[in-house]
């Protein structure tokens, strides 16, 4: 997406949500300034290829993940969505990349790039504190924004963390996108919101107001980039079409 188109999707969301563009530019210059002194990671150095599998933090996850194990085609790079992570490592799976907000399981999260997951971290205007305290103890990290980008800090476009992975994708060449964990609906999991203390709960308003621009910007992105988009929770016949869709 370029950033001109982005930056109209953004307007909205400023709106919508009443957010303080201020505030994200700041938490991004922050962000900017860590990424300067440490070793630093480009989109060039990320995994790239034309098959990625993009884990979302819906209740569907643990489902799609033990398909995942049992089918799994080492021809896709595999994206997780910050909580995704957690859910991940539970199935003793590290993915190639994780795109994290760091609302999710930090200690997962830190676990992950150890094991030389690559990190991309969005600055936001409500995780300053977050971002100084963990994006210095954070390998292989490169950081993202949804405002304006700086020298270290990029902007493909994205609002959430699981459209904003497929945003990545794009930008790493994909031609096929595999979705999973990725429902969109009123339900949300404990992986996406780890304070619930139940498996699954109701999202609040702003989550599903969230979830509604997540789809709508990865629909955009069917739409309007050349890479084909399949949604495990939409399918049917879900093992038979995802063992199709490795070939």
């Amino acid at each position: 997406m370029e950033l001109k188109v982005w930056m109209n999707w953004y307007g909205k969301i400023l709106k919508d949500f009443g957010f303080d563009r201020k505030k994200d530019e700041k938490s991004a210059e922050y962000l900017n300034k860590i990424l300067r002194k440490k070793k630093l990671i480009s989109i060039t150095d990320l995994p790239s290829g034309k098959n990625f599998i993009i884990l979302g933090a819906g209740p569907s996850l643990k489902k799609h993940i033990k398909l995942i194990k049992k089918i799994y085609s080492d021809d896709f790079i595999i994206i997780a969505a910050d909580g995704a992570t957690t859910a991940l490592i539970e199935e003793n799976i590290i993915p190639h990349i994780i795109v994290t907000d760091l609302d999710g399981n930090v200690d997962d999260i830190i676990n992950a790039s150890l094991k030389d997951a690559y990190i991309v971290l969005h600055a936001h205007g409500n995780n300053l504190d977050k971002i100084l305290v963990y994006a210095p103890k954070l390998e292989k990290v490169m950081g993202t924004t949804q405002s304006t980008p700086f020298e270290y800090v990029y902007n493909f476009g994205g609002f959430t963390d699981g459209d904003r992975a497929v945003f990545l994708a794009v930008e790493l060449g994909a031609k096929k996108i595999i979705l999973a964990g990725m429902d969109f609906g009123k339900v949300i999991s404990k992986y996406s919101r780890p304070d619930l203390k139940e498996e699954v709960g109701m999202a609040d308003t702003i989550k599903i107001l969230k979830l509604e621009y997540a789809e709508k910007l990865i629909q955009w992105i069917e739409k309007n980039e050349s890479v084909d988009i399949y949604n495990l929770t939409f399918l049917k016949n879900q093992e038979k079409v995802f063992r199709k869709l490795l070939r």
